[in-house]
């Protein structure tokens, strides 16, 4: 089952946001409709893009025993600018492919995961702004922690330096024609879209990501998420 929205005229900029995982840390519970704050956590994410004056067009790409689920959830919600909801495939690229094949004619795209239902209206601009200078930007944070390379039976190999290391965030903006092609390239798996991008041979741009756009893996950073949530909604008001 696909949903729709055939009332949208051709835009400029998209978004897909990737919720197809199995939320195999999270002890059986599904992550992405886990209530945060009185709504699912996907709502709050979607909102997200749906407040934001930049973006014209959204497409929900979710595991296919979840597509009903989200169907409804963006009836319920009124969410105009949702054009498509779909399944997801086998990996996260797969997923990210389908949501692309369905955003029609547009010239920039930003991928999110579902599962950062944090984000700012803030990254979602500097993300667009940044992304003119090379047609690809990614928000991302300087490692703060000491990182260890670690042997397969648990001992420490390596210890790089932190000067240089970031942490990738989304959501990640590219130019349409840019990441369709570098999908379409792609054969080996990728944890994100960059990468596919970096191997095309595209520079991708860095801009100032945030502590408090975290990725919901585990039971835990609902807690975290609705605490931000809050906080976020306090400074509004």
């Amino acid at each position: 089952m696909t949903y729709t929205n055939t009332e949208r005229a051709m835009d400029r900029v998209g978004a897909v946001i990737v919720a197809a995982g199995m939320s195999k840390r999270m002890s059986g519970a599904d992550k992405i409709f886990a209530a945060i704050d009185g709504a699912p956590l996907l709502a709050h994410t979607i909102a997200a893009f749906q407040r934001s004056p930049v973006i014209d067009r959204i497409v929900l790409v979710l595991a296919k025993a979840r597509v009903g689920t989200g169907i409804e959830l963006v009836k319920q919600h009124q969410w105009t600018k949702v054009i498509a909801v779909c399944a997801g495939g086998a990996r996260r690229q797969d997923s990210v492919g389908e949501g692309l094949k369905r955003l029609g004619d547009i010239e920039w795209v930003m991928i999110h995961d579902g599962a950062r239902p944090c984000l700012t209206q803030d990254i979602i601009e500097r993300g667009l702004e940044a992304a003119q200078e090379s047609g690809a930007a990614i928000p991302a944070i300087p490692l703060a922690d000491t990182i260890k390379v670690v042997s397969g039976d648990s001992y420490v190999v390596d210890t790089p330096q932190r000067d240089g290391l970031y942490a990738a965030q989304t959501p990640q903006v590219f130019r349409f024609d840019i990441i369709s092609a570098a999908h379409r390239m792609a054969e080996d798996d990728a944890t994100d879209d960059a990468v596919l991008a970096e191997r095309a041979g595209h520079k991708v741009k860095i801009f100032p990501g945030s502590s408090t756009n975290i990725k919901v893996t585990t039971k835990e950073d609902l807690i975290i998420a609705e605490a931000i949530i809050k906080s976020i909604a306090k400074r509004k008001h």
